[in-house]
């Protein structure tokens, strides 16, 4: 007789476990289904053990500059083995933490592959057999991996994905990063800060090629000016790992190819859904154009009783994100069994991206290129982190604010950051389209003095010339 549950949650992702826990607090006997580790990719490999890195490179930054703030750190170097275990320790306390969080809400976790058998009927594989599990309610929660590249296989010596850049082997010496998204970018900011000499070859025009286009040509100068190799509309062509380097042919903006010598090579060009071998085909579940399940706006798939989360459906791919339509699907369930569920609709609109480079960038809304391309005609405000106190103080006085509002009705459309801490920064401006905000109410709300979230009312101010500072 298979165990009978309201909710079934297939991963343990910060989408799914999160929408576990509040289904449980709605009511709802629920279970997980976990192939390798509660937490994810995120939790493991992904977000917060490549922050703990990001952190020490930071520190190691900061040491290096010690003497900018009357300091004296000599003989200053960087263990990578070191960074790495405190990274992985990291990513363990916060898997225990999730296991907790499972006892504390009562739901079941059933360690295996498993695969959606029929409508409600899961089948969990083990080494020791099978498991049956029937769920009233399907959520689909299953993720994505590194995309690879027909050419660049990833082995884990010379080639890598981000897990395999999480725990290197050895360090690099001249490294090649093929795709400058977040992922791609982070790790090519980590790399170079702690010593190593990097390449970034993006195919597109421009590197962080969804963020706006001021942020992007700032940023290239930037990690140039760090000493970084960037080379945009390149492509490699050829990868020949060898037991001691990497030879990769480049093809320029130009069209011009040449051959280039590294030491290892990180494959960054995207991620693709894993639902192969879950079962979707034989329920008829759609994909949408990208072959990621679609979902409509409360994460229901086409077959009743299925829902999808996450990075296994449409973009953005982000773990908030997920999360946040977690809480959709676990609300719209158990409305449906009659429970106290408040589901609203996901507008992706209102979801903030940040990047975890030196610098930070942070966005949320649209460009200014998308706002006219739809139609706005657009007033935009900037302000520089060099007008600010606290950026003064920090000594950190590389980056800008950019706010982007409709000329018409003073709609906040978007914000658009880099600098440092701006990670931090832009859930104001979330926080603000979420509740339709316009420039009125940014420009009269009081900012506190010295902060560095003071240049968010003076980027709303430029944008209708009353900015105070500049």
């Amino acid at each position: 007789m298979a165990d009978i549950y309201d909710l079934i949650v297939l991963g343990s992702g910060p989408g799914g476990y999160v929408a576990a826990i509040r289904a449980s607090q709605l009511g709802l006997k629920t279970a997980i289904v976990e192939r390798e580790n509660l937490g994810g990719i995120c939790l493991n490999w992904g977000c917060i053990p490549t922050k703990a890195m990001l952190r020490s490179a930071e520190v190691f930054h900061n040491m290096k500059h010690a003497a900018d703030y009357g300091l004296v750190a000599e003989k200053i170097s960087a263990d990578l083995d070191a960074i790495v275990k405190r990274s992985r320790g990291v990513a363990k306390q916060l898997n225990q933490g999730v296991t907790g969080l499972m006892k504390k809400n009562k739901i079941d976790v059933h360690f295996g592959d498993g695969t959606i058998a029929a409508p409600g009927k899961i089948t969990v594989k083990t080494d020791k057999g099978e498991t049956a599990l029937e769920g009233k309610n399907i959520i689909i929660a299953t993720g994505a991996r590194a995309r690879d590249l027909p050419f660049a296989k990833a082995d884990g010596k010379r080639i890598w994905t981000y897990r395999h850049a999480m725990t290197p082997p050895e360090m690099p010496s001249k490294l090649l990063v093929i795709g400058s998204g977040a992922i791609g970018i982070e790790f090519a900011s980590f790399y170079n800060d702690i010593g190593v000499d990097v390449t970034v070859v993006e195919m597109l025009d421009r590197i962080v090629p969804v963020e706006d286009e001021e942020i992007s040509k700032f940023l290239e100068k930037s990690l140039k000016k760090q000493g970084m190799t960037i080379m945009t509309k390149a492509g490699v062509k050829s990868i020949d790992a060898g037991d001691k380097g990497v030879k990769a042919e480049i093809e320029d903006s130009k069209g011009k190819k040449e051959s280039h010598d590294f030491s290892h090579v990180i494959v960054a060009v995207g991620i693709q859904p894993n639902i192969e071998t879950i079962g979707l085909d034989q329920l008829g579940v759609e994909p949408d154009e990208r072959y990621h399940i679609k979902t409509d706006a409360y994460c229901r798939t086409n077959i009743d009783g299925i829902y999808a989360i996450g990075d296994c459906t449409g973009g953005p791919w982000l773990a908030h994100k997920a999360s946040h339509e977690g809480v959709i699907a676990a609300e719209t369930i158990a409305q449906s069994m009659g429970k106290d569920g408040h589901p609203h609709a996901m507008d992706v609109n209102n979801i903030p991206g940040c990047t975890y480079c030196h610098p930070q960038i942070a966005s949320v809304g649209l460009t200014e290129a998308k706002a006219k391309e739809a139609g706005h005609d657009v007033k935009v405000g900037k302000f520089p982190f060099i007008g600010n106190g606290k950026a003064i103080a920090l000594g950190e006085t590389e980056g800008f604010i950019k706010t982007v509002f409709d000329a018409k009705t003073g709609e906040l459309l978007g914000a658009h950051m880099i600098g440092a801490e701006v990670t931090e920064l832009i859930q104001g401006y979330a926080v603000g389209k979420t509740l339709e905000t316009t420039e009125a109410e940014l420009m009269n709300t009081v900012f506190p003095h010295p902060t560095l979230s003071e240049m968010m009312h003076e980027s709303v101010l430029d944008a209708y010339g009353r900015v105070l500072h500049m």
